[in-house]
């Protein structure tokens, strides 16, 4: 199963127009999950997939490798459907 890890910060200009996108992704059906990176739990998955910056965006698959990534940036709702179907 394919999963899209969503990394954020309070104050990070950039992750409400990220989380705008993930949440329509879900809507249609995609799997999400959110990490904090102020919070120790998120912090520790940022570091497992060398986070950065935020917002960063993680298509990984079900052992948890990263087949497709978006650090700083927020991409399309389409950009992440195309890597999505090409998996």
């Amino acid at each position: 199963m394919l999963v899209l890890k969503a990394f954020w910060q309070k104050n990070c200009p950039r992750c409400p127009q990220m989380k705008t996108v993930t949440e329509e992704l879900k809507q249609d059906g995609y799997v999400v999950e959110y990490y904090d990176l102020s919070t120790v739990d998120g912090l520790a998955e940022g570091a497992y997939h060398s986070v950065m910056s935020a917002p960063t965006l993680l298509l990984v698959d079900e052992d948890d490798q990263e087949l497709a990534e978006w650090r700083g940036v927020v991409p399309s709702p389409d950009e992440v459907k195309r890597e999505w179907a090409m998996m």
